[in-house]
């Protein structure tokens, strides 16, 4: 090994690293990182790591040097192992190349390949990658999908959704239920032309007022000059939308068909998504759904859309119960909070109160005792048994933010109805009138006529109830066997079952009104102390809150068959259930599905007459009466003009004296009467006339009154 002298006079290795340090001080006499100069370093020994190669090495006095093992510095083994770029000499300017700029260095220069794809050695890119061998038998890459592929994926994962089928399940069993509804829609009405004529005249009414005076909603054409006259029943408000396309008689039943439908459709669905998010199955959610809708005692209610209208109930309940992350299977859940859903739910609930009070008021104070118990459980649970369980500052600004809307359409609601009670007393139910529509117990047991299964078999019965049409309440015997098996095999705890019994027979005590010992502790209270109680007519619609318990006890059950049947068919070979299986745990549906067939009539609605459509008001139509006024009120849907009749819950004063005195007409007393009222034109319909004292007197010498008359077809018109 060739040394040098040190400064001391003794020996000092050769290191590769001086030749580096004299090139460095050749440059200008550039100093390490550590400020120290190679000149003056300690030198240590080391291991030439080139290996010993033959190279001409210079020292500073230009000495060449012999290769081989020389001693190195620590610093010189750190240079030896940078690459050749970076120990050439630098400027200056050279020094404030950020690390960006040397990686471009790098693989410029550095990387050992020439710009033809060689490395340094001459060899092609592929001789230095080795590829795998077994790469040819992999699976091809899946290939990217476009925009268009993309949107097709997400449509098809929508349409296979479980809501999504079961809404288009809910709509197409309604269609089918409510047949022959869609047959002739523009023709006729299901039950009868007289309330579901009033029915389709407010939807028509709300739309009009809408698009052309928002103003006068409350305020209609009919029972004129009264005011407020579109409080004087249920108004289906919620419907106003529907109300905005078409206008004339024809489109008005259109209308009433289409909403009656979809009104069991959503009834369907909601329940069964109620029950979902409670934890029943899918078969036992849609046992819950069809009971719920299609129950025997709702048929006697096909001409009253507004209680047929009580999906928004528990599709309102199960957004609720999805947005606070509760369900009746697995309890309180807070990472499932979600306050969106919380919003929803109170908007749904507050278009179901929309739609009316005889079931939403119901439905309003279940809402209000619902959140009153849940606080007091919440707060109960915090401070007595310790339980810190998080709500979230957004699910409290959602509940409180949606409990206003509802509480807002409430009283923007109710004050019209507050107003025609002050102007009209007689409109104000007493305790007399609950009692006369009060159904006895064997009410439950009854169906109506309307029941395809049943309606024959219970005449009898029905023929002692006093009114039959509210007093027929059978929910279904299927469907109260399935209630009675969910008591002893369900999905549900005991204690959660016996809650639902308990509402159940809550919810049928409060549907006997006076009958059960009086009402004096159960109805009557809440007759005299709540407010808004006291317009409810008839106490069995009730009913419908022990029907949607029955649905959910027996959900519970079917749930619970269901899952049986799965354990059953896991220990078979192969592991599925056997076609004797799977109708098994169908059956609970049919046969909720074949208990509420109907015989439901649909007459055909009597034509608008033409004069209805060319005389102006204020009219008065004759004979006018309950039955008679509501078909004119649907009739006087092309022009909305200005009409004496009128159909409603209640008789104002004021018809009843026009009723009375136009009993002679045309005559003196009831001309001058309808001229101080502002009448310009009466019509009478000579098609209903007869055995009546107009079928003589319209035909009698006008002299004196100043009137005159004039043939329209079957109507005769009298301008005054």
């Amino acid at each position: 090994m060739t040394t040098d002298q040190s400064p001391s006079g003794g020996p000092r290795p050769t290191t590769r690293g001086r030749r580096d340090t004299r090139i460095q001080a050749a440059a200008g006499g550039r100093a390490d990182a550590d400020g120290t100069d190679d000149q003056a370093r300690k030198p240590t020994g080391g291991v030439d790591p080139t290996g010993g190669k033959a190279e001409a090495q210079t020292d500073a006095a230009g000495k060449t040097k012999a290769p081989g093992n020389e001693t190195r510095t620590p610093t010189d083994e750190a240079k030896a192992e940078t690459p050749r770029d970076e120990a050439k000499p630098k400027t200056p300017g050279d020094e404030a190349e950020t690390p960006a700029s040397d990686k471009d260095k790098k693989s410029a220069a550095g990387d050992g390949k020439d710009g033809d794809g060689k490395d340094g050695d001459g060899k092609d890119k592929g001789d230095v990658e080795k590829k795998d061998p077994w790469a040819a038998f992999g699976p091809a890459p899946e290939p990217v999908p476009r925009w268009y592929g993309r949107l097709a994926r997400r449509t098809g994962r929508l349409l296979i959704h479980e809501w999504t089928l079961a809404a288009l399940g809910s709509l197409v069993l309604a269609v089918l239920m409510t047949w022959p509804a869609l047959r002739y829609p523009r023709h006729t009405l299901p039950h009868d032309y007289w309330d579901p004529s009033l029915q389709a005249w407010q939807m028509a009414w709300s739309g009009h007022a809408l698009r052309t005076d928002p103003a006068q909603l409350w305020h209609s054409n009919a029972f004129f000059p009264e005011r407020w006259s579109f409080a004087f029943s249920d108004t289906l408000l919620g419907y106003a939308p529907a109300g905005l396309i078409g206008s004339g008689p024809q489109d008005a039943l259109l209308r009433y068909n289409i909403m009656f439908v979809l009104a069991h459709a959503l009834a369907t669905f909601g329940a069964y998504v109620l029950a979902r998010q409670l934890g029943a199955s899918r078969i036992g959610s849609a046992v819950a759904g069809v009971s719920y809708a299609y129950a025997p005692w709702l048929l006697s209610q096909a001409g009253h859309l507004h209680v047929i209208s009580n999906g928004g109930i528990p599709l309102a309940l199960a957004m609720l119960a999805r947005g606070h992350g509760w369900s009746l299977r697995h309890g309180y859940r807070p990472e499932r909070r979600h306050d969106g859903w919380v919003y929803t739910g109170w908007l749904v609930a507050a278009w179901q109160l929309s739609l009316g009070f005889g079931i939403g008021l119901p439905f309003a104070y279940v809402l209000a005792g619902t959140v009153v118990v849940a606080m007091l459980i919440w707060f109960a649970k915090r401070i007595f048994w310790r339980v810190k369980r998080p709500f979230g500052q957004r699910l409290f600004v959602a509940d409180l933010i949606g409990g206003l809307i509802f509480a807002g359409v409430g009283v923007l609601m109710a004050i019209p109805y507050f107003t025609v009670a002050q102007l009209h007393p007689q409109a104000e139910r007493s305790i007399r009138d609950i009692a006369a529509f009060s159904p006895p117990a064997n009410s439950f047991v009854t169906a109506p006529a309307e029941s395809r299964i049943w309606g024959g078999l219970h005449e009898g019965a029905r023929s002692v109830l006093p009114w039959h049409p509210e007093m027929t309440l059978l929910p279904g015997f299927a469907l109260y066997a399935l209630a009675l098996g969910g008591l002893f095999f369900s999905i549900w705890t005991i204690r959660q079952r016996l809650f639902l019994l308990a509402g159940v027979l809550v919810a049928m005590t409060l549907s006997m009104g006076t009958r059960f010992f009086g009402g004096d502790f159960t109805y009557v209270p809440l007759f005299d102390h709540l407010p808004g109680w006291n317009g409810i007519r008839t106490p069995g619609r009730l009913m419908i809150w022990a029907t949607l318990l029955l649905g959910l006890l027996a959900a519970g059950a079917v749930s619970a068959f269901s899952e049986r049947v799965r354990e059953v068919s896991a220990q078979r070979i192969p592991s599925w259930p056997s076609p004797w299986l799977r109708l098994a745990t169908l059956l609970p549906l049919l046969l909720v599905i074949v208990e509420g067939t109907n015989t439901t009539p649909h007459p055909v609605v009597p034509p608008q007459p033409a004069a209805m459509r060319t005389v102006g008001g204020p009219l008065l139509v004759l004979p006018s009466g309950q039955n008679h006024d509501q078909p004119v009120m649907l009739w006087s849907t092309t022009r909305f003009q200005d009409i004496v009749n009128g159909g409603s819950g209640f008789t104002p004063r004021q018809l009843a004296d026009v009723r009375q005195v136009t009993m002679t007409f045309p005559d003196q007393t009831s001309v001058d009467y309808l001229r101080t009222l502002g009448v310009r034109n009466v019509l009478v319909l000579r098609d209903e006339i007869a055995g009546t004292p107009w079928e003589v007197s319209v035909d009698a010498p006008l002299d004196g009154l100043d009137i005159t008359r004039e043939e329209m077809g079957s109507v005769l018109l009298f301008r005054l």
